[in-house]
């Protein structure tokens, strides 16, 4: 269902062009955009029309524009603002005229098709110190992978001017909801981060809650209600074949999730009135609990390393964070403010913990580090949840709800400065987003 792009370092490209004399202003370092807690100014960058097919190329140049600027660090130069392009791709480029236009960085690209195969190539250049920034590079794919493509590019210009690890090359697993709030008919889909390209994973003939990527994507742990009770399934995401793991006929298995190794799934399971954690080897389906205790244990989220869990518990009075090694044992609480803790993520950089906080009427998006300190609010509303993270974790994605008796869910993303927060383009109400890995 899905095809691997095939990826070609190109020197070659960057020796094709004649470069310039480094000009007196000329940077010592590569170019390179600081992402700080504090005031980020966008850079300003150029992106003037992609040479080669008229039509792929605009529709490539758009989606690697849209990447860039989606991030916030990024300024798109309008286009009548632009200096006057190369007369080809492999024409110099006369940096002066780029400078005096004020732009930090230009791409330029080209993109050629032959039959269902199409091949593009692109430059990033530092305009101030007159040279490329890194190697020229070629993506050739399927012509229906052009978006691919295009988020290749954009995760290469995103690594090599923030150096922060690509994310747009990825995909997002969620619920699609549709119908009144009291009788929702939900089915789980699979998408481009940005919206793009929907892929149904399940009909809507039983409910779905919660569907989360397995480490490598190839997999999503959900919980189905086609037995009539909640019980635990695992989906091929290639051939959309699904089986369950849990069966229990007396309990109820819900809030699953793979370690990032696929090795276990942590879920909770309720049985007699009480909710505790367990943990299924995802190979021989052995299982075993993890925690016992008279409250509500839910939501766990592995680290990184697999060996830690960190989970929602009612233990003290109200839902609060606890981390806990994947044998099991005495758990440590990790938050102590004001209001309830719920539906914790682990960052796949393994620093942070993203989670939703409810504070009297409000719920926020949340991040501490995984000792409980730096705690920080990221969004506030009516109702957000159900938190994300991009591959890099340096973005959230999660739900917002609309209040009002036709609220609907929405699904948004901020980055972790909490400064920029924008709804994902979707025709339709979804929440429950998993963010899967950077494609290969």
């Amino acid at each position: 269902m899905f095809r691997s792009l095939t990826l070609t370092l190109s020197l070659a490209l960057a020796g094709a062009v004649a470069l310039p004399a480094l000009p007196a202003l000329a940077q010592n370092g590569p170019l390179r955009i600081e992402i700080t807690d504090g005031v980020v100014e966008a850079m300003p960058i150029a992106i003037p029309s992609f040479f080669g097919d008229p039509e792929i190329a605009r529709k490539v140049r758009d989606v690697v524009a849209a990447d860039l600027t989606g991030t916030g660090l990024f300024k798109e130069i309008p286009a009548d603002g632009l200096a006057a392009a190369p007369g080809s791709f492999a024409e110099s480029i006369a940096y002066e005229d780029w400078r005096a236009v004020n732009a930090q960085a230009l791409v330029t690209a080209e993109v050629t098709g032959s039959g269902d195969n199409i091949s593009v190539k692109f430059r990033l250049y530092d305009v101030f110190a007159g040279r490329p920034q890194g190697d020229g590079m070629q993506f050739d794919a399927r012509a229906s992978d052009w978006r691919r493509a295009a988020h290749k590019i954009a995760d290469q210009i995103y690594t090599r001017l923030t150096g922060e690890q690509p994310y747009f090359d990825s995909r997002v697993a969620f619920v699609q909801e549709t119908g009144p709030k009291n009788a929702r008919i939900k089915r789980v889909g699979v998408m481009d981060y940005d919206g793009a390209n929907i892929l149904w994973m399940t009909d809507s003939s039983s409910l779905v809650l919660a569907p989360q990527f397995s480490g490598d994507g190839r997999q999503l742990v959900y919980t189905s209600f086609d037995s009539g009770f909640p019980q635990v399934r695992v989906m091929d995401v290639a051939t959309v074949t699904s089986r369950a793991v849990t069966q229990g006929a007396d309990s109820m298995a819900f809030s699953p999730r793979f370690s990032r190794d696929g090795r276990w799934i942590a879920y909770s399971l309720e049985n007699g009135g009480n909710t505790d954690i367990w943990l299924m080897d995802a190979a021989t389906g052995a299982q075993r609990q993890l925690t016992d205790a008279p409250s509500i244990e839910t939501s766990p989220s592995f680290s990184p390393d697999g060996r830690q869990i960190v989970f929602e518990s009612d233990r003290s009075g109200a839902p609060q964070l606890y981390v806990m090694g994947i044998e099991g044992g005495e758990p440590t609480r990790i938050s102590f403010g004001d209001g309830r803790y719920g539906s914790p993520a682990w960052s796949p950089k393994g620093d942070l913990i993203a989670f939703t906080k409810q504070l009297g009427e409000r719920f926020h998006i949340a991040t501490m580090r995984t000792d409980g300190s730096g705690e920080k609010n990221l969004t506030e509303s009516f109702l957000d949840e159900s938190p994300t993270w991009a591959p890099n974790g340096r973005v959230v994605m999660f739900t917002r709800v609309t209040p009002g008796g036709n609220g609907q869910p929405r699904l948004h993303s901020v980055d972790i400065t909490g400064r920029n927060m924008r709804p994902l383009k979707l025709d339709f109400a979804a929440s429950d987003p998993s963010w899967g890995p950077v494609m290969p």
